[in-house]
């Protein structure tokens, strides 16, 4: 066992770093006398089958803040955290039945396109604003810190040399080939996530039951801290502020789910590139079932870890080595990038390349929605009209490299996060819900009015604020103190709602709008296997949730 990279550590991930470059430059290439054009570099010429979009959801999705973020949640509150996970496979299910059939049909490039086609060009401007800011300010600023703090733990290398090595990787072959290229590295970034994701966990419970093996370790660490197997937490449990009981069923979850795998850019716009709805809605079932096995790999070594720390015997094993980057309840961040340093060597590359794959991957998504957003929704609408494709192109590239370099300004200053799961969580939940409620009212109601919709989206900042300041002394009513941030995104979304509603009946006098939605049974016809494979993934999560109710 080593704390440090040895030669075949460096050669495996410098190979992974080679491989990944070649494909998405590869891929990137203009075809000879083509010139690449606005739906070649923002949808990958609407080109991509199920297995590509599948995987590319979850390289997407599973960056540093999984696992380092959700490892060290799993580290301060056990299995509960999984929560997110497991819900977002049923997410999935309802994103592909209901959702993407109106988004595909309506030919997107971006959600903010979705919101002037349903209501206007001011709304549209108003929600693009939020998103840039919010995948500028919290999503790549956060996802580039939890990455140079795993290289800084792992290898020593600086803070700010970490965030701009990362920087450049996701940029290299993310600005120029856009999101084909993110897409079909993403196919290889997955493989190195889950194997080396699957590694840690096997290596760490293989350490915890003193190498007996995986199901060994499993059944140790489950019979030294059983409590934090509970996927349902109680008032009691330190954590109900962050995963409030029952709550997080039927509550705020799906404000946070719905958003982020319904109407977010960065993780919607692999669908929005699918060859048909056919092909997407089976690539979200894909997703799905991956979504099943992420906590296995994010979650389980973060409390493997909190069992090797309370754990003297094992603590003596590892020595002074083991003192290194010790993770604490204060420092739960450190549970995974703590584990990363006794794995064997070439191994410890594995595992380092699969970390690396999940924030590369991530970045270059983020940075490539963020783009088109700007690009297609800012740009094209009020500075350059009549642009060229390579003029739209351009741009793409050039506003992906400023939203960069000004996260790679801010990530450096997050060195005091606890949770940094809980973080990306909570601030992104201020904005959330409001944007939750316009599009489901939009979708799937067809009285709401533009005006409404305007009002509902601004309203639901300060109802987000008054919620958050209410327990720090702005209001003494019991109704308003110790709310969980997760019930707090609830609240918001049904009060946004009401103001969404109230609103256009007032305007409206109870008739349709205009530019109201047709919603048919036909429309959301699925095929047998998406309609066998939502079965399953259900009745697994009712069996997961039965296993570990409380």
């Amino acid at each position: 066992m080593t704390t440090h990279f040895d030669f075949w550590d460096y050669f495996v991930f410098i190979a992974y770093a080679i491989l990944i470059l070649g494909v998405g430059l590869w891929v990137s290439r203009d075809k000879k006398g083509h010139q690449k054009n606005a739906e070649d570099y923002f949808l990958a010429s609407k080109s991509l089958p199920w297995w590509a979009i599948g995987t590319s959801l979850i390289a997407a999705n599973i960056s540093a803040e999984q696992f380092i973020g959700m490892s060290g949640s799993g580290f301060a509150s056990g299995l509960a955290i999984a929560s997110y996970e497991w819900m977002a496979a049923l997410t999935l299910i309802v994103v592909g039945k209901y959702f993407l059939p109106i988004f595909i049909e309506k030919g997107l490039y971006t959600i903010p396109e979705f919101v002037e086609k349903r209501f206007s060009t001011n709304l549209k401007t108003i929600l693009a604003v939020f998103w840039i800011a919010l995948y500028v300010f919290v999503n790549l600023t956060t996802v580039l810190y939890l990455g140079s703090l795993a290289l800084e733990t792992i290898m020593g290398i600086p803070m700010i040399y970490g965030v701009i090595g990362l920087a450049l990787f996701s940029a290299a072959y993310s600005l120029y080939g856009g999101l084909s290229a993110v897409a079909w590295t993403d196919v290889i970034q997955v493989v190195f996530l889950v194997l080396g994701g699957l590694v840690t966990t096997y290596l760490a419970l293989n350490m915890v039951s003193d190498g007996e093996g995986f199901m060994v370790g499993l059944h140790t660490v489950y019979d030294a801290v059983p409590e934090r197997f509970a996927m349902i937490l109680d008032k009691s449990n330190p954590e109900y502020s962050n995963l409030p009981g029952i709550g997080v069923l039927v509550g705020g979850m799906w404000v946070a789910n719905l958003y982020y795998w319904g109407f977010n850019q960065y993780i919607i716009q692999r669908t929005l590139a699918a060859k048909s709805l056919r092909e997407a809605q089976k690539g979200i079932l894909l997703a799905a079932f991956l979504k099943l096995v992420i906590p296995l790999i994010v979650v389980i070594p973060g409390i493997a870890a909190y069992v090797m720390v309370n754990d003297p015997t094992i603590m003596a094993k590892l020595g002074l080595e083991g003192m290194h980057n010790l993770p604490s309840l204060e420092q739960a961040d450190k549970a995974y990038p703590w584990l990363l340093q006794f794995l064997p060597t070439g191994l410890k590359g594995v595992a380092f390349a699969a970390l690396a794959a999940a924030i590369v991957s991530s970045l270059a998504s983020m940075l490539n929605s963020t783009s088109t957003i700007f690009t297609m929704d800012i740009y094209k609408q009020y500075i350059n009209k009549t642009a060229s494709d390579k003029a739209t192109v351009s741009m793409g590239r050039i506003s992906a490299g400023v939203a960069l370099a000004i996260a790679c300004v801010l990530a450096p200053m997050l060195g005091n996060l606890d949770q940094a799961f809980q973080f990306i969580q909570e601030y992104t939940g201020m904005v959330s819900p409001g944007i939750l409620a316009v599009f489901i009212l939009g979708l799937f109601w067809k009285k709401t009015t533009n005006k409404a919709a305007i009002i509902g989206a601004l309203a639901s900042i300060p109802i987000a604020m008054y919620f958050k300041v209410a327990p720090n002394g702005w209001s003494t009513s019991p109704l308003f103190v110790n709310v969980p941030f997760m019930d707090q995104m609830g609240y918001t979304a049904l009060l946004t709602m009401g103001v969404i509603a109230l609103v256009s009946y007032i305007q409206h006098k109870g008739a349709d709008d205009d530019k109201g939605i047709p919603i048919t049974k036909q429309l959301f016809k699925t095929s047998p296997l998406f309609n066998i494979g939502a079965f399953a993934v259900m009745l697994i999560l009712v069996a997961l949730y039965a296993s570990f109710w409380n």
